[in-house]
């Protein structure tokens, strides 16, 4: 290329950067203009690449999520904070789950006061915090419930087999009774299988199976209950331990009969009075 080409070149790029004509270009400003054509290729070069490192950049590092706020079923414990209230202002969820909305930390002790509720922490991280009055009962089947969870999570149950023939002795019946409770007590399950005894007909194993297990002296659940296998030759259930809700249904049931039974009582001695006053005014 000829220098005047050259010369026609670089007085065009220094009008198209400072916007004035410029009749001829000398070596220092030659040398400027070098310059600065390759120090905005290389910025501009720098931006395409993806290891630069510039200041200029508009990407944002990563941000770390924050977690979730667990709620009182993820909790690890249910305890109540008593009367020490760190906040001033408190959402407060009723016994039966109602939001009572934002309260003053005095309202809620006042109210703990009067109806005996224990207040429970669900989440710290709300604004304002959340909590949820409970009765002490609540807190109990709460605490019930969290530590079967951790039980089927802590390790599989072990299943254990028992086998035996339909018309056993007495005896030996009551060894294997006394076992399926020995592995009840350690959270064992059990399948219990009855068999037909040979050259008999097998009639009524599932009815024989389930009184088997009503000879079982401590509470049992089912993870399979009593019924006919191997073409009728057979009866089998599964056992575990009974679940905090079913001991808690029959701590209710249990309470329920001695009341009833109570007041059976007390009718009866009723009407044996009213009799005997009967009986005085006919003499």
């Amino acid at each position: 290329m000829s220098s005047g080409c050259v010369r026609w070149l670089l007085n065009h790029t220094m009008t198209s950067m400072f916007g004035a004509g410029i009749g001829y270009c000398t070596s220092a400003s030659r040398s400027y203009l070098i310059c600065t054509v390759r120090s905005s290729v290389t910025a501009s070069s720098c931006t395409r690449t993806p290891f630069c490192t510039a200041a200029g950049s508009s990407e944002n590092p990563p941000v770390e999520k924050r977690k979730a706020t667990q709620d009182l079923h993820a909790r690890a414990s249910v305890t109540a904070v008593g009367r020490k209230i760190p906040q001033r202002q408190i959402q407060v969820i009723s016994d039966t789950g109602e939001n009572m909305g934002t309260m003053h930390r005095a309202d809620v002790i006042r109210l703990m006061d009067e109806k005996g509720f224990r207040l429970v922490l669900l989440s710290e991280q709300k604004d304002p915090p959340l909590y949820k009055l409970m009765t002490g009962k609540q807190i109990h089947d709460e605490q019930l419930k969290r530590r079967e969870k951790q039980k089927s999570k802590a390790a599989p149950a072990q299943v254990k087999e028992l086998t035996f023939t339909h018309g056993i002795a007495a005896h030996d019946l009551t060894v294997k009774v006394k076992q399926i409770e020995s592995w009840l007590e350690k959270n064992n399950h059990i399948r219990v299988t009855l068999r037909a005894k040979r050259g008999q007909p097998a009639d009524n194993l599932e009815t024989a199976l389930e009184e088997v297990v009503h000879k079982v002296g401590v509470m049992v659940g089912f993870v399979s209950k009593p019924k006919v296998i191997r073409d009728g030759q057979a009866a089998m259930c599964i056992l575990r331990p009974p679940s905090a809700k079913e001991l808690s249904q029959k701590g209710k049931s249990s309470a329920a009969d001695l009341q009833t039974a109570g007041s059976g009582s007390s009718q009866d001695k009723s009407v044996a009075g009213t009799d005997a006053a009967g009986a005085s005014v006919q003499e």
